[in-house]
Formats: structure tokens, C-alpha cells, sequence
């Protein structure tokens, strides 16, 4: 039996959002960052199955069940985990090695072949934007100031209308099932007819560079102005992003995310290489996280007409519901990133980025828009809308400086916003505890572990659990496995770190327990209150404790010694429990 390889199982899972592929077999309901519903594998009545889109992982805190997207397939399916890969690598349109049945080997030498038709087509097009009949294409690339290096970079191309590329393909050895699944032709009245002509042509890549997709901007004033290929099998337009297959390697710290092909080339031509477009206005959650995979930072910059305005509010809640840190890029003097780069350069533009301010910021000027603060209704209703969404900002601190802003911006009192606040929060603070899922947790009980000691163990996992080794490196020599009190955790940490000991680099722990027996319990540490930052003092924190405790047992253990030894050796047990006491007063644990 063919065993999928760790590359492959992670693209299925990137391309399978857990929030949408349990919500076909759940009602979800949002609850903060994460969504809850009733368990599918246990009769209840109060929610407690928690699922968390940042994570990418499910929990019952009623029965106890967890895991990843596969996990729930293989349980709601009741198939083995090798289905669950291939069912959701299906819905994925993903191609998976050949197995023993015929249905899979068609599907996937056909996606195969797409894969071929699309790469053969799109560098035709590109060769044919430089010969003669691709004068209204050369023109236009001219107009828009592309150099050679950028038409090569994203290899854009020119679809003439006198070259058939049916015909092409059909004199290639290709079958008419294949070239229809491309999107490249489709069939009329008996006859096969380019979608492509007379438009100059952007091939859409995905992560890995292969050619999915093919985007067509007309070169006069007929309509539509654009035409994009449909979702094949090998394409969903909703789950890429053109041009990451570029900024994924930038070394910036964020990624600016614009609407337009032509935007997205004509930042990187003027080195702002991290820059994608989302094909298409509507961001989807599916795109935020394979944003979140390459940064946590990302701006959004689009057009600055009403559409580009709305669809920056949903993609600002669906990245910031993701985890990221999202900023917004105000832009005067030109309707799109594209006009403002060439009408001011890049220095400007990238002033811009650094001066991009956040979701609360944004949300606020998007509230005022519509009101006149000096009439007294109008500032009541803003006050009103102001006060939920600075209720809903997480950090004290972080609500503390929005506060006194936007009181001192638009001449509100902060006690009158903090009176809403607080109004808004004892109506809430019923249906919150309501709604919260409350962890079952009775290891303590069944391993006779204190709370305190099975809550450190747990912080300990999940600051593992991040999969970076420079935790691991910190952690090792001070935090063993044989330390930990609880059978399972033992398990789970002498697992972790046998695997960072393997590959000495960052490693994918959720993947590492997908098929383990103990995937339950980290799935509920991970979906527990456990996380912290892993931050340098957390980590001291952690080591202090550990050493502090070592250094007590020791001390106890050369008291003992001391009291039953003969006196040959008592000086030595004397001298090092004096050093322990030394190292023991200088910890501040």
C-alpha cells in the first residue's frame, strides 16, 4: 500500500479548511477565535465541540475526542486515515501517487495532463506576446511601463486570435476531455472555441510554481474587461493567491495583499517582491490561511473605490480571526497600488506600508464615514458602535491606547466610552459562560497529579507544541521526559523531542501525533487555556521551576545521607549541599 509522503499530506491539509469541512457535517457557531457546535460523536445538549481555524484543529471537551481535518473525516466517515487523505485530497483537487483502483489512476492522469496543457499553453502565449501579431498586447505592456524581466518573472503572454489552441493541443496528442478540462477551450454547437483571444494573458501559479489557471484582460474597451479560467481540477480560485509563488520567498516581514494581477506585477517590477493579489475581492478564510503559513503580518492594500472598501472589511475579520496581525494601507492620489507606484515610486509606496494602521483604527474611520458627529443622534449611534468593537479588542493594554484615541480624534470622553463597554459587557458576560466549552479534565484524579503540576506540564507541551527548535534547544537539558508526572504527557513530550533530536529543525508536531493514540489529550491541551508566548521569560520561567525542584529533591536526598552515613564521606555531601543551598537562594522561582 502506497504511504503518502509528509509534503504531500501537508498540501492536503492546507487546502482543506477545518472550519469548512466540519461545518458540512456541523452547525458552527463563532465563540471569540474559535467556533463551537454540538459534538457529531457524543448525544448533547450544551455545545462543547470547539473547533479552532487558527490551529486547524478540532476538540470535544465533552467526550474527548480531537485531532486535525483528517482526524474527523476518518472518524465521521468511518474510513481509515489513508481514505481520509484521498477524499479530501479529492475535494481538494489534488493529485495523490497512483493506487490499485482505475477510478483514481483516470483522475489523476487527467489532472496530470492538465497540469501539461496548462504549462505547454501558457509559455505559448508568452512567446507569442513577442512576435508580430501581439502589437496590441506589446503596446499595452509598453503603456503600463513592464520591462522584459517582469514579463518573463510572471511570464505573461498574448492570446492572438488567428492561433486555435485546440488544434494545437489536438496535433500535441491531447484528447478533447483533456483539453476541456483545462478551461482553455470549451465547446459550442459541436465546436471547440478558444476562451482566450485578443487578450493579453497572466498565467496564475500555485505555491509550487506549477501553472493552474490563466487570467485575460481584454485590450480595448469591450467587456468584459477580464476573464479568468473556472475552478478545474487542478484550480480553486477561493484556496490560491497569484503571485505567492514569488513573495513566499521575500525575505520581509509581512505580506501586502492588493486586488489586481497588474497591481501585484507592478509592485514587485519596482522591488516590493512581497506583494499578492487575491483573485478576486472576496478574500476567503481558506486564502488567509495560506497567507498565515508564510507571515503573521499582512497589509491590505486595495482599490480605494466602495468595492475595494468592503471587501478590506472582510478580509481584515477573516485574517484577524486567523491570528494575524492585519494593517490596513491608506492611499491618496491614486486609485490603486498600481497608479501609486508609478505616479510616486516605491519609497513612497513602502512609507505608506509602514504608517498602515490596524483593524480597530480602520473599523472606526469606516463607522464615521457614514455619520455626522455633530448631530447628537448621529455621535449616540457611534458611540454605540464604537464602544462594541473596542469591547471585542483583546488586549487591556491595546484597548486602553484605542480609547484614548479615537476619545481625543473624534471628541468623545473616555468615561463615556468606558461606560458603554462596560454596559455591553455584563449584557454579554451570561451568554459567554453559557456558551464557553469547560475542559472535562480529570487526569489529575486518574494519575493522582496535582492541578498545579499537570497545568505546568501542559504549558510545557504547548510551548513544544509550536514545533520550533530553538524551544526545544532551551527546554532539553533541564525539562526531561522522565520529569513529567502524567503517563501521557511523558508520552507525548518523549515523542517531541525523539523527533527534534531526529531532524534538529522546525518540525510539524500536530502532524507528528495525527495517527498516535495520544493525539486526544494534545488536541485538548492545544484547545485549552494552556497557550502562552513563547517568549524568552516563560521559557526562564519553566527552567527555573524545574532546576529549583531538582535542587530541592537533591538537598533533601544529602540531608538523608548525611543522617545515616558513616563519616568518611560527610565533608563531600556537606560541601555540595551548601553549594545547592548557594544556587537555590539566587533563584527567583
Amino acid at each position: 500500500m502506497i504511504r503518502y509522503n509528509d509534503d504531500l499530506v501537508e498540501d492536503v491539509r492546507n487546502a482543506n479548511d477545518i472550519v469548512d469541512i466540519i461545518s458540512q457535517y456541523v452547525t458552527l457557531k463563532r465563540n471569540g477565535r474559535n467556533f463551537i457546535g454540538l459534538c457529531p460523536f457524543h448525544k448533547e445538549k450544551t455545545p462543547s465541540f470547539c473547533v479552532s481555524p487558527e490551529k486547524q484543529i478540532f476538540h470535544c471537551f465533552g467526550c474527548g475526542v480531537g485531532g486535525n481535518v483528517f482526524n474527523f473525516i476518518t472518524r465521521i466517515e468511518n474510513v481509515d486515515y489513508r481514505t481520509s487523505i484521498e477524499m479530501l485530497a479529492e475535494k481538494a483537487g489534488i493529485t495523490l501517487p497512483v493506487t490499485d483502483s482505475g477510478e483514481d489512476l483516470k483522475k489523476q492522469q487527467l489532472r496530470e495532463k492538465v497540469y501539461e496543457i496548462n504549462e505547454k499553453i501558457a509559455q505559448v502565449y508568452h512567446e507569442n506576446l513577442y512576435t508580430p501579431n501581439a502589437k496590441p498586447g506589446q503596446e499595452y505592456v509598453k503603456k503600463r511601463k513592464l520591462d522584459n524581466a517582469t514579463l518573463k518573472k510572471f511570464k505573461i503572454g498574448y492570446a492572438s486570435a488567428g492561433k486555435s489552441i485546440f488544434e494545437l493541443l489536438k496535433n500535441e496528442g491531447y484528447t478533447d476531455e483533456q483539453i476541456l478540462a483545462s478551461a482553455l477551450v470549451r465547446k459550442k454547437d459541436g465546436k471547440f472555441i478558444d476562451v482566450f483571444k485578443n487578450r493579453l494573458i497572466f498565467p496564475i501559479f500555485d505555491v509550487r510554481g506549477r501553472v493552474i489557471a490563466f487570467g485575460g484582460r481584454v485590450l480595448d474597451n469591450s467587456l468584459p474587461k477580464y476573464i479568468n479560467s473556472p475552478d478545474t481540477v487542478v484550480y480553486s480560485k477561493g484556496r490560491n493567491l497569484y503571485g505567492l509563488n514569488i513573495a513566499k520567498s521575500n525575505s520581509a516581514e509581512e505580506i501586502i495583499i492588493v486586488e489586481g494581477y497588474m497591481d501585484c506585477i507592478s509592485l514587485h517590477q519596482r522591488g516590493i517582491s512581497n506583494a499578492v493579489a487575491s483573485l478576486g475581492t472576496a478574500l476567503t478564510e481558506a486564502q488567509g490561511r495560506l497567507l498565515r503559513k508564510y507571515t503573521k503580518k499582512i497589509i491590505i492594500s486595495y482599490d480605494s473605490d466602495g468595492a475595494g472598501q468592503a471587501a478590506t472589511l472582510r478580509g481584515l475579520d477573516i485574517l484577524s480571526n486567523l491570528g494575524a496581525d492585519v494593517r490596513i494601507l491608506q492611499m491618496e492620489g491614486a486609485k490603486d497600488p498600481d497608479e501609486f507606484v508609478i505616479k510616486y515610486g516605491n519609497a513612497r509606496f513602502n512609507l505608506l506600508v509602514q504608517k498602515a494602521i490596524s483593524l480597530t483604527e480602520f473599523k472606526a474611520k469606516m463607522l464615521k464615514k457614514d455619520l455626522n458627529l455633530e448631530n447628537v443622534n448621529d455621535k449616540i449611534k457611534f458611540l454605540k458602535e464604537i464602544a462594541k468593537l473596542l469591547g471585542n479588542v483583546e488586549s487591556k493594554i491595546e484597548q486602553e491606547v484605542y480609547i484614548d484615541k479615537i476619545a481625543k480624534e473624534y471628541k468623545i470622553t473616555k468615561e463615556a466610552i468606558y461606560a458603554e463597554i462596560n454596559k455591553n459587557n455584563s449584557k454579554a458576560v451570561s451568554e459567554k459562560i453559557l456558551n464557553r466549552p469547560k475542559p472535562i479534565n480529570t487526569t489529575h484524579q486518574k494519575e493522582n497529579i496535582s492541578l498545579a503540576i499537570l497545568k505546568r506540564e501542559n504549558t510545557i507541551i504547548s510551548m513544544l507544541s509550536s514545533g520550533e527548535i530553538e524551544v526545544y534547544k532551551r527546554l532539553k537539558d533541564i525539562v526531561l521526559p522522565e520529569d513529567f508526572q502524567s503517563e501521557v504527557n511523558r508520552n507525548i513530550v518523549q515523542k517531541i523531542y525523539n523527533e527534534f533530536e531526529k531532524k534538529m529543525q522546525n518540525i510539524d508536531i500536530l502532524s507528528l501525533f495525527s495517527e498516535d493514540e495520544n493525539f486526544n489529550r494534545l488536541t485538548e491541551i492545544l484547545a485549552g487555556d494552556y497557550s502562552i508566548e513563547n517568549d524568552k521569560k516563560a521559557i526562564e520561567n519553566i527552567i527555573n521551576i524545574y532546576e529549583k525542584e531538582k535542587l530541592l529533591n537533591r538537598k533533601n536526598e544529602i540531608i538523608k545521607e548525611i543522617a545515616t552515613s558513616n563519616k568518611d564521606n560527610v565533608k563531600e555531601l556537606e560541601k555540595e549541599l551548601q553549594e545547592i543551598i548557594e544556587k537555590l537562594s539566587q533563584k527567583k522561582v
